[in-house]
């Protein structure tokens, strides 16, 4: 266990509220007027992490905190003993976090697909009214007879059971797998947009094994994840700054493929980070 000062987990802390308050802040402003965003909002009503828990600042397992550590006493996760803070791994939940171990690590051993174009989303409106779509208040770019064209234009790849479970009715048998959340290791890849954004969701619900500045980093690519994934959509989302990557033109599915690439390994080192932090944290609490 390494040690950390007063002064420096305080920088920390600073740092920290600088760092993740422009994600924050529009979020909550948005909230206030009762308005929405189709890719800001995602990462908070998607995933169950509050922003307030986003905000706080915590160092994970292995760090002990010295000086006043008063403050530690009401934190979730931590305890407080001899002048000094640090994670209580007794409270963790190892069964749970051995099943994000066992997703992360069966996903980083496959090698990254890119056949998918982003087709998921299509997916979700194939053979839908305008109206009954997830983002209606958005136009679509393509007519639903081009939207269905695009749809069938070969077969559906998506290997990741929560993009999978939107799929209307119509699309699911178009789908090559048939991903279920049993199923979830057997499929996902390191190619898939929703396996990188989901490297924030095995972040924080390993908290506090996890520290903030490690569920930061992927709350950030995250964001860059989300935002091409709906460029990618059928929906018009230029009102918003955000230029469609248009995967019904080989241009544009080539555009998509080469994101899938650095995200694949952005994601990557991201998936590595988290599975030593977390198979050092496991250790060290199967040793107590």
């Amino acid at each position: 266990m390494i040690t950390w000062d007063e002064p420096t987990w305080r920088d920390r802390i600073d740092e920290h509220a600088h760092r993740v308050q422009p994600w924050i802040a529009p979020r909550l402003d948005r909230r206030s007027r009762g308005e929405s965003h189709p890719v800001d909002d995602f990462l908070f009503d998607y995933y169950s992490f509050r922003p307030a828990q986003l905000a706080r600042w915590h160092p994970g397992a292995g760090v002990a905190l010295t000086g006043d550590v008063s403050q530690w006493s009401d934190v979730t996760g931590y305890v407080t003993a001899s002048g000094t803070a640090h994670v209580d791994e007794s409270a963790v939940d190892s069964r749970m976090v051995h099943g994000f171990l066992e997703i992360m690590r069966r996903t980083a051993e496959r090698p990254a697909g890119h056949g998918c174009f982003g087709r998921h989303e299509w997916a979700m409106v194939y053979g839908l009214q305008h109206g009954d779509v997830r983002h209606a208040s958005w136009p679509l770019r393509l007519t639903p007879a081009e939207i269905d064209d695009v749809v069938e234009s070969s077969p559906l790849r998506c290997t990741h059971f929560d993009a999978f479970r939107f799929y209307t009715s119509r699309a699911r048998p178009l789908n090559i797998v048939q991903p279920t959340r049993l199923s979830q290791a057997d499929h996902e890849q390191p190619g898939c947009l929703h396996a990188t954004m989901d490297l924030y969701k095995w972040a924080f619900r390993s908290y506090p094994l996890v520290g903030a500045d490690l569920t930061a980093d992927c709350f950030d690519l995250a964001r860059e994840v989300r935002a091409v994934d709906m460029r990618a959509a059928p929906y018009d989302l230029t009102a918003l700054g955000y230029d469609p990557i248009r995967i019904e033109t080989a241009e544009g599915r080539a555009e998509f493929v080469a994101y899938q690439r650095d995200f694949a390994v952005r994601g990557g080192v991201l998936r590595a980070r988290l599975i030593e932090v977390l198979d050092v944290a496991l250790s060290a609490t199967v040793s107590q």
